[in-house]
């Protein structure tokens, strides 16, 4: 299995996504490992009292020798020190729902073990050894999906992977799955053949300051979000085919007037697709067509410049640090915690509303243009697009509008809204976290959608019976056995693994 290195410096999209499905393994770097000794050794150091002011007393650290959020001005005596990790981790493992999805699960365990390798929050290097080693051997904490403002970082979902590191005199309720089978963190971690740690100083404040299920959940989205963009526009050009579009709306000419990057990308891709069939531009009397067609660059390509968005700020925020307080170990100052609000989820928040709001325009023109493929009067094909005996998919577009509407009842931005927290210390939160589980829904939903255009589309074409494009010719050998099923139902199911497991897309960018 690959190896994906961990420093907090160069974590890619690409890598988290690897890791998060099984495909790579993550390690921490040399670099790192000594990084993280010299700001841990700091914070011993701090917890012992070591670290002095000129009045002779030690000096304050939040969250070491310090109590937590509106508790911050109340210093902990030093014989309590050694439980304050483990009750910080316990009182916020607060989550409720069902269960995060094994995927994102394991994305936020590796972005949080990425934030700690860069060195600024005060944690031995065995607390990333230790995620690392989970990740490899197949532990899965269990993770409530509900719960989280995401402003202090996602506390009670990293809360909860905090119970099954630590090891604490209290372990009811920790969870954990491994090899599909449920149990007690203690029972997952020894049959995985992976000792707990006891907590040290720091290190249950910084198993949770972070938005790593928020981030975690981001990248997936983006990752599939630009592969389902481009499925997208293949179903597009197939549509184009099937209700004999007109393809001067995409001429580059036309596009260098107005270039936004995304729309000049989108007529390009288009423009491949379509090369050489017989069906576009085959009707001399059409001068244009509907929006759902003529707009397809303006649309798409507005989607491709908002996952462009997202995927810039993931790509921050995956090799961010994110603790509370931060050691820099190598300035001046005596007290090298600074207190600040790298946690707060705003910046991916932002990018997860945006990029939701762009999976359901993707899904509302794909409806659209499905919607003239099995309405006979817009299209000049069979009713419910039926050949012969069949009984047609054109049913199928119904079940497009309803995932349309689900989608749009999700659009609502989620950063919009805050709800004051911690006795009004946290007195502005993010709810980053909601926006990208919502958007991780919507996108199973559009990706839905898409496949039911595919389906009524190759339908369509089928029944033309003309010579397609580059590209789509080549899309039509990857459908065409998937779309003759017992119900529309079925076939949809089978386009949509198609999508899924990225088959349609690397056979059509082979051809196109």
């Amino acid at each position: 299995m690959d190896v994906v290195a961990l420093d907090g410096q160069k974590l890619t999209i690409d890598g988290v996504v690897r890791v998060a499905r099984g495909r790579a393994a993550p390690a921490l770097a040399d670099t790192a490992r000594a990084n993280m000794e010299r700001s841990a050794a700091w914070v011993a150091a701090a917890a012992a009292g070591e670290i002095r002011g000129s009045d002779g007393r030690a000096v304050p650290v939040y969250g070491v020798n310090t109590g937590y959020g509106s508790l911050a001005r109340v210093r902990i005596p030093e014989d309590q020190l050694a439980e304050l990790s483990w009750n910080l981790v316990r009182s916020h493992a607060a989550g409720v729902g069902p269960r995060v999805p094994d995927e994102q699960t394991r994305a936020m365990m590796v972005l949080r073990a990425n934030a700690l390798a860069k060195g600024a929050s005060g944690c031995r290097p065995a607390l990333v050894d230790t995620l690392c080693r989970m990740l490899v051997r197949g532990v899965v904490p269990e993770v409530p999906s509900r719960g989280s403002c995401g402003s202090s970082g996602d506390l009670a979902p990293l809360a909860h992977l905090g119970l099954v590191v630590f090891e604490g005199p209290d372990d009811d309720g920790a969870w954990a799955w491994l090899d599909g089978e449920r149990m007690t963190a203690k029972d997952a971690m020894a049959r995985a053949g992976i000792p707990r740690l006891l907590p040290g100083p720091k290190e249950g404040l910084a198993i949770t300051n972070g938005a790593q299920l928020t981030t975690g959940i981001a990248a997936l989205a983006v990752a599939d979000a630009e592969e389902l963009s481009e499925i997208a526009e293949i179903a597009a050009a197939l549509s184009f085919e099937a209700l004999l579009g007109t393809t001067r709306a995409l001429h580059p000419a036309v596009m260098a007037l107005r270039p936004y990057p995304g729309a000049v990308a989108c007529a390009e891709h288009l423009r491949r697709l379509l090369h050489g069939s017989a069906l576009v531009d085959s009707d001399p009397d059409k001068v244009q067509d509907a929006y759902s067609l003529r707009c397809t660059p303006q649309v798409l390509g507005a989607v491709r410049d908002a996952i462009t968005y997202a995927r810039r700020q993931v790509e921050v925020e995956i090799n961010a640090a994110t603790d509370n307080p931060l050691v820099l170990v190598d300035e001046p100052d005596l007290n090298k915690a600074f207190s600040a609000g790298l946690f707060h989820g705003e910046p991916v928040g932002f990018a997860c509303d945006h990029l939701r709001l762009a999976l359901c325009e993707l899904a509302a023109i794909s409806e659209r243009r499905t919607f003239r493929l099995t309405t006979p009067h817009l299209s000049g094909l069979p009713p419910f697009l039926a050949d012969g005996d069949s009984v047609g998919v054109g049913a199928a577009q119904s079940s497009a509008a309803a995932l349309v509407a689900a989608s749009r009842q999700l659009a609502f931005p989620s950063t919009a809204d805050t709800v004051p927290t911690c006795e009004d210390q946290e007195d502005h939160t993010a709810m980053s976290t909601t926006a990208a589980r919502r958007t991780a829904e919507v996108l199973d939903l559009a990706r839905s959608v898409v496949a039911i255009e595919l389906l009524c589309a190759v339908h369509a074409v089928r029944l033309r019976g003309a010579t397609l494009g580059r590209g789509t010719t080549r899309a039509m050998e990857i459908l065409l056995p998937l779309v003759d099923r017992e119900t529309p139902a079925d076939a949809i199911a089978s386009v949509t693994a198609a999508l899924s497991d990225g088959s349609l897309r690397s056979a059509v960018r082979s051809a196109a």
